[in-house]
């Protein structure tokens, strides 16, 4: 019988008509943890569904993911509905889901949150406990698969930008269960040997799961105890690992990694011009120094000699009989003012000075006194001239300047015709003299 052979695209179509006809698979709910996602610039996402035992490939077109009402992300459990399909190119069965609820975290993200919390609170993040990465280190350590592209590009990375340094390979398992213990035993394989001045520790990207030997916590403790600075190149720029935390520095990947514990060209030239500078200030400073201290040998010496000995004694003595004439001269001078005082006051009890006092004071009284007697007698005199003049203009003299006269009989003044009668002698006074006449007839006046 002829045997009849399938290609395996036969094969594959064959598989693929089963799925598409078995109803089973037409809608398929499933409960699992998201990890690998992507979600792309068409708005696809492409993800895988795993739970403790089992993954399977996962898309979510975008007339659905548009419908998603949060954006999903690596740990997180969902809910999905889909339908189960064949991919012809790989051969792989995958979901097709329709619709997909958040269910929370997955197991692993909590427990990465968990142990970063609890390695946090213990202090393994603290700046204070960072090393400063060698700026030109002799060598290298790398901590990592031997057969993957990590460590051809961190050595590339290295031989390209610092070919000086000597490169130690550890080579590590870096995935799986047995990971975790590798790692630690080579980190403290390469503190024992104690040949490196920095060490690099990583791998390339992948999910959660490929990572997770970076995150358990005999691998951080072992990088927290270690003598030698590590930096810490773990996947891609977007995945963090408890590794990152505790390492003293992080690079976003393998090659920045080697990056940062190398310098390029550039760098060491500038250091070269640097260290040059600095060792042109170091020379001109010792250079200054010397000249200095000659300056100051030449002045000692100068200050040494006999004669300029002599000179600053001599000046020093001259300094001395000056400070003693200006003290001198301040006593005289403080004497002589208590003698001024003392003469003064022996002055101002003389008897002599009392009497010339006093008699001042008795002329000042005397000039006072004759100034009061003429203020009185000239106010008099004034007094005496003013009654003079009333008692003129009030005198019966004064009218008879003017013609009149005054007429009385035995001295007593004639005022009425009815007191004279004839024969009476009237004595008329006038004001140069007196005129006696007899009355020889009496007329009174008709009114």
């Amino acid at each position: 019988m002829e045997e009849r052979y399938l290609t395996v695209t036969a094969l594959t179509k064959y598989i693929k008509y089963k799925f598409d006809h078995d109803h089973n698979l037409e809608l398929v709910l499933l409960e699992g943890e998201i990890s690998n996602f992507k979600h792309n610039a068409r708005g696809h996402f492409y993800f895988r569904l795993k739970d403790d035992y089992a993954v399977i490939d996962a898309t979510m077109f975008a007339s659905s993911a548009s419908k998603c009402n949060f954006e999903p992300e690596d740990g997180m459990k969902v809910y999905v509905k889909g339908r189960i399909t064949l991919y012809e190119p790989s051969g792989s069965y995958q979901i097709n889901v329709f619709e997909m609820h958040n269910n929370g975290l997955g197991d692993l993200h909590l427990a990465y949150e968990k142990l970063k919390k609890e390695l946090e609170e213990e202090g393994l993040f603290r700046l204070e406990h960072k090393r400063d990465i060698p700026r030109f280190p002799k060598t290298i350590g790398v901590i990592t698969s031997p057969t993957g592209a990590a460590v051809r590009d961190i050595i590339k990375t290295i031989n390209r930008r610092y070919p000086l340094a000597r490169v130690i390979l550890y080579p590590a398992i870096v995935q799986g269960d047995d990971a975790k213990t590798d790692i630690v035993r080579q980190i403290e394989a390469a503190n024992n040997d104690n040949y490196c001045d920095v060490l690099i520790v990583g791998r390339g990207g992948g999910s959660i799961e490929d990572l997770w030997a970076f995150n358990e916590r005999i691998v951080a403790y072992a990088i927290y105890n270690s003598r030698i600075p590590i930096i810490s190149a773990v996947g891609h720029e977007i995945d963090y690992t408890i590794a990152d935390f505790v390492a003293d520095r992080r690079a976003v990947t393998p090659t920045a990694g080697a990056e940062i514990a190398t310098p390029n060209k550039e760098d060491l030239n500038n250091y070269l011009l640097e260290c040059r500078k600095k060792l042109d200030r170091r020379i001109n400073y010792i250079l200054d120094e010397a000249k200095t201290k000659m300056v100051n040998y030449d002045r000692l010496l100068e200050l040494h000699k006999p004669i300029n000995i002599i000179n600053h004694e001599k000046e020093l003595v001259l300094n001395k009989i000056t400070l003693i004439n200006q003290k001198m001269e301040s006593i005289i001078n403080s004497y002589k003012i208590l003698l001024d005082g003392k003469r003064n006051e022996l002055l101002s009890k003389n008897p002599i000075n009392k009497i010339e006092h006093n008699k001042e004071i008795l002329n000042n009284k005397i000039l006072t006194l004759n100034k009061n007697i003429n203020t009185i007698l000239s106010n008099k005199r004034n007094e005496f001239v003013l009654a003079k003049q009333k008692l003129e203009l009030a005198s019966p003299l004064k009218i008879m300047d003017k013609g009149y006269s005054i007429s009385s009989i035995n001295g007593k003044v004639v005022t009425k015709v009815n007191e004279v009668k004839v024969g009476d002698k009237i004595s008329t006074r006038f004001s140069d003299g007196i005129i006696v006449s007899e009355v020889m007839e009496v007329k009174e006046d008709g009114r």
